[in-house]
């Protein structure tokens, strides 16, 4: 049997190394879900991660946790399924905090609640409760970090002359964190534009999209049909 401390701390680990990518994410889902019978540990390691980290870290949190819930109910293990149903208040708020300081997380946290929705894993109600609450949160621009800085948001700290800027009385992240940010919601918005166009290989997804697509066949374009087959003869004959 693994130790359970052995076990805590390497996906402690796992989820302070989450990226965009969801190589990252499902890495740490397959990992919580081998050691399901520590369920109730890893779950609380999750609360306090979120508690703990970067809101750019909360972020892909939040993502891996969809990524979680939906493997466990396809493997039939809803004890993470529950727990996250209990706990999601918490999580949100750990995520979008009603202070401002994770307004930028806003637009994540209803992706992943209409993902866990559409799951089945959230009730209706459950998600429109949410939302009611994150309206009141979504009050700055996706990255505020990159807004303009209110010079009395600004104080100098220790000798150095170290500045902290603020904004909403929200500490700024650091250069570094703004860098990653940008980046991996980057990379989420491609991934994103890559399965709206995604098909799949299997059955006639694609003829019946066209078939949508097409208008019915008219008068017009009977006359655009012959007068092509007059074009095409008359193109022999020349020849």
């Amino acid at each position: 049997m693994a130790d359970p401390f052995e076990v805590r701390m390497r996906f402690t680990s796992q989820l302070q190394h989450l990226n965009a990518s969801v190589n990252s994410s499902q890495k740490a889902a397959h990992y919580a879900l081998k050691y399901r019978d520590m369920d109730e540990d890893l779950h609380s390691c999750i609360l306090e991660q979120l508690e703990r980290n970067s809101m750019n870290n909360r972020a892909n949190i939040m993502y891996f946790i969809e990524h979680l819930c939906d493997m466990a109910q396809r493997e039939n293990h809803l004890n993470f399924v529950r727990m996250m149903q209990k706990d999601i208040l918490m999580v949100v708020d750990a995520v979008a905090p009603s202070d401002g300081s994770g307004a930028a997380n806003v637009k994540v946290v209803r992706r992943v609640l209409q993902g866990l929705q559409q799951k089945s894993i959230l009730e209706p109600n459950t998600v429109t409760e949410i939302e009611d609450c994150l309206k009141e949160r979504d009050t700055v621009a996706e990255h505020p970090a990159l807004s303009p800085i209110d010079a009395n948001a600004q104080r100098e700290v220790s000798s150095n002359q170290t500045i902290l800027a603020k904004t909403n009385g929200v500490s700024r992240p650091d250069k570094r964190q703004i860098e990653q940010r940008i980046e991996e919601d980057r990379e989420r918005h491609k991934r994103l534009r890559e399965s709206i166009w995604a098909i799949g290989a299997e059955g006639d997804e694609e003829f019946e999209r066209l078939w949508d697509e097409v208008s019915d066949i008219g008068e017009d374009d009977y006359i655009a049909a012959e007068e092509d087959a007059v074009e095409r003869r008359q193109a022999i004959e020349v020849e």
